[in-house]
């Protein structure tokens, strides 16, 4: 069996079938969405994103090469997306709407369960996940955030969105503990440990719910420029800072692969709230989504060959 179908079997299939049961289960429970984003947020993610910080052999050098390439990438993004937006003369709202969609990445749902698949024999590369989701998050409720309210910009709301993201305690804690070489008891590292394991599910199973009702009635040239530009657009130009920033091994691979996923659900949830097409952006969301399991799974390929 080839390298490519052992990647969309045993990384990309389980994906999806997880989602599934989230579809599935949310259509017929009907779950609160709202509790099972703050638990995914608040209690799974910012737990694994410990745990792999804490075990990792991330140093310094690496993590100033992650933050460089991630913030490059996205300005890189930013620019873009901001260019295809005035040649296509999109209005004010739908503007916002598709520069979120490309340089906001889902990065958490979506991102640390491939890479927890990838990687699942080098720890190396899920810590670059995390640091990576970190910097997402920074992103999300900083650009994108201003860029959904527009004009109307609220610079103490975004510092307070941002601050609220348990994900950078964890990530510090979990720094720290190790490079001090703290060793946390086994009766406080088994739950901790469960919780962790218990992440890719439940972040599947979310993310599926979220999309359980999204309908596409029509594909537009905005929705396919949008996919177009998260989907294969973005790791072109990843792949183009890696090689001017000579990056390598795992990770340039992680990177590689961490700018190819979908669009992030916090685009949706931002348009929601400002009333920007909410209906396009769970559209881009859910397409770039399905989508991703062909593109992820070449990237994925790709990776491995060049990396």
């Amino acid at each position: 069996m080839d390298v490519l179908t052992l990647i969309l079997l045993n990384v990309i299939f389980p994906v999806f079938v997880l989602m599934g049961m989230g579809i599935f289960f949310h259509r017929k429970f009907h779950f609160n969405l709202d509790t099972l984003s703050k638990i995914t947020t608040y209690y799974f993610i910012p737990t694994v994103g410990f745990v792999n910080i804490y075990e990792s052999e991330i140093n310094g050098k690496i993590l100033l090469q992650v933050i460089g390439f991630q913030l490059t990438l996205c300005v890189a993004l930013m620019i873009v997306s901001s260019l295809i937006s005035k040649l296509i003369k999109l209005d004010k709202g739908m503007s916002a709407n598709f520069k979120n969609s490309i340089v906001l990445v889902n990065s958490g749902n979506f991102g640390l369960p491939v890479s927890q698949l990838v990687f699942s024999q080098n720890p190396l590369g899920l810590s670059i996940q995390i640091v990576v989701t970190v910097i997402q998050g920074f992103v999300t409720y900083t650009y994108g955030l201003i860029n959904s309210v527009s004009v109307n910009s609220k610079g103490v709301k975004v510092f307070y969105e941002f601050i609220k993201m348990p994900m950078i305690y964890a990530l510090f804690l979990g720094m720290l503990l190790q490079g001090v070489n703290v060793k946390i008891p086994e009766f406080i590292w088994s739950p901790i440990e469960s919780v962790s394991d218990a992440f890719l599910a439940m972040a599947l199973l979310t993310l599926g719910a979220q999309v359980a009702y999204i309908k596409i009635k029509r594909i537009s040239l905005v929705l396919i420029l949008s996919c177009f530009g998260r989907l294969i657009l973005a790791p072109i130009i990843a792949l183009v800072i890696i090689y001017t920033f000579q990056l390598e091994g795992t990770t340039a691979q992680a990177l590689f692969i961490a700018s190819s996923y979908p669009s992030s659900r916090n685009s949706a949830q931002l348009a929601l709230e400002y009333k920007n097409y909410p209906e396009f952006a769970g559209q881009t969301v859910l397409v770039s989504t399905l989508l991703s399991s062909v593109t992820v799974t070449i990237i994925v390929y790709v990776s491995k060959i060049i990396f």
